[in-house]
């Protein structure tokens, strides 16, 4: 039912082949579109997604230097991790 197809990454251009196996699970899991980038592309995107950024700051409660995963605003306090588990806590 399923015969390969030769694709094109929308990131790097290269060729790649959309297996009649890749279609048929496609299928069985309800995906509609094709894929849109080669293998090599996607593990790329994931990786980058799963990169964490950090940002240095200074807890509102200690005073200690800490990091957060998020851009931190002046008009809001920030917590490092211990203080902020004790509040979530009490």
């Amino acid at each position: 039912m399923y015969q390969d197809k030769i694709l094109v990454c929308r990131d790097c251009g290269a060729e790649f082949v959309f297996t009649a196996g890749e279609q048929e699970f496609f299928a069985e899991k309800g995906f509609l579109n094709d894929p849109v980038r080669c293998r090599d592309c996607r593990v790329n995107k994931k990786q980058a997604r799963r990169e964490k950024v950090s940002y240095p700051t200074v807890c509102a409660k200690c005073g200690v230097q800490t990091e957060v995963p998020f851009v931190p605003k002046n008009d809001k306090p920030v917590y490092c991790s211990e203080c902020f588990a004790t509040l979530r806590q009490g």
